[in-house]
């Protein structure tokens, strides 16, 4: 007959424990079943590593089995002489045609659970939502549509649609990942239903910049204001505030306004920084245009001054 390396099948060592060999034998279980799975050659991969499980499970199948010796995957070999009277239930019959399967089968045939009575966890989902700032900022719901796999009345598996609403937590950030326990497929013979991961994407808003649960502001400011100081109007998610401009503020400075940004999990917000830039007119009037020129004569500033060292 040709010898099966159970152990290997299941992805062990001589040596595994029930556990260990329970755990294996699930995990691939789940991975191969025809119904569930769509990796190539899943009907023969699940029916070696049943056939695997049912012999290393039974305590005197897995002696028997072990009597036998260890060869090559594949290799021809026979039971050692005594292996008949010792576990074969046919006494002394010739055992030189049979499959390694049907020779440990024939030790009280199956026991235990089949792989149709065993827990099996139900399907998890990953799915990416796309919601704006001020969803972020103040937490929101959002549809969700899911292809579940359900088992039908004949026992196959099908997939059927799931319409499911689901809450965004006020504080999330782009990139972060929710884990919605339970919210996933469900689970087969009493396994626990599958999670759901959420991949939150935030859509650009058309004045904020984000990073993490701080905004970033690009506010113009008019030569005069930079030189002279100002208090100015900013937009905020919440609405508009009052901000100070220091007399003598440079393009690229940033001025911090704190807990404007995004709100955070737990009840605090992040910074607004606001990016000043030097914005001048394009079209001048003729007055404005007299002060200019007046300001170029009076002024000794010289803002190139360090090129000359």
């Amino acid at each position: 007959m040709k010898y099966k390396d159970y152990y290997a099948t299941l992805g062990l060592a001589r040596g595994a424990t029930d556990e260990e060999i329970k755990k294996a034998y699930r995990r691939l279980a789940r991975k191969y079943h025809p119904d569930l799975s769509k990796e190539p050659k899943a009907k023969e991969q699940f029916q070696e590593v049943s056939e695997a499980y049912e012999t290393l499970k039974d305590a005197e199948k897995r002696a028997a089995y072990e009597s036998l010796g260890s060869f090559r995957p594949g290799q021809d070999f026979r039971p050692p002489p005594d292996w008949q009277e010792r576990y074969s239930a046919g006494g002394a019959e010739d055992l030189g045609g049979i499959d390694l399967s049907e020779l440990f089968a024939s030790l009280g045939g199956a026991r235990g659970r089949g792989f149709h009575d065993l827990p099996i966890p139900g399907e998890d989902f990953e799915v990416t939502v796309h919601i704006g700032l001020d969803e972020a900022m103040r937490g929101t719901e959002v549809a969700l549509e899911l292809a579940t796999r359900e088992m039908g009345p004949d026992g196959r598996i099908m997939r059927t649609p799931k319409s499911i609403r689901v809450r965004i937590p006020a504080g999330v950030t782009d990139a972060q990942k929710l884990r919605l326990r339970g919210k996933g497929g469900a689970g087969f013979n009493g396994g626990r239903a599958g999670d759901l991961y959420l991949n939150i994407a935030l859509h650009p808003h058309p004045l904020f910049r984000v990073s993490g649960h701080d905004l970033y502001l690009e506010v113009p400011v008019t030569p005069w204001e930079a030189a002279l100081g100002a208090e100015i109007e900013v937009p905020t998610l919440t609405g508009h505030v009052t901000m100070k401009i220091p007399a003598g503020s440079k393009a690229g400075q940033r001025l911090r306004l704190a807990g404007k940004g995004m709100t955070k999990p737990h009840g605090a917000a992040g910074d607004l920084y606001a990016v000043l830039s030097i914005a001048v007119p394009s079209v001048l009037s003729e007055s404005e245009r007299k002060l200019f020129e007046e300001l170029r004569s009076a002024s000794r500033f010289n803002p190139r001054g360090h090129f000359a060292q």
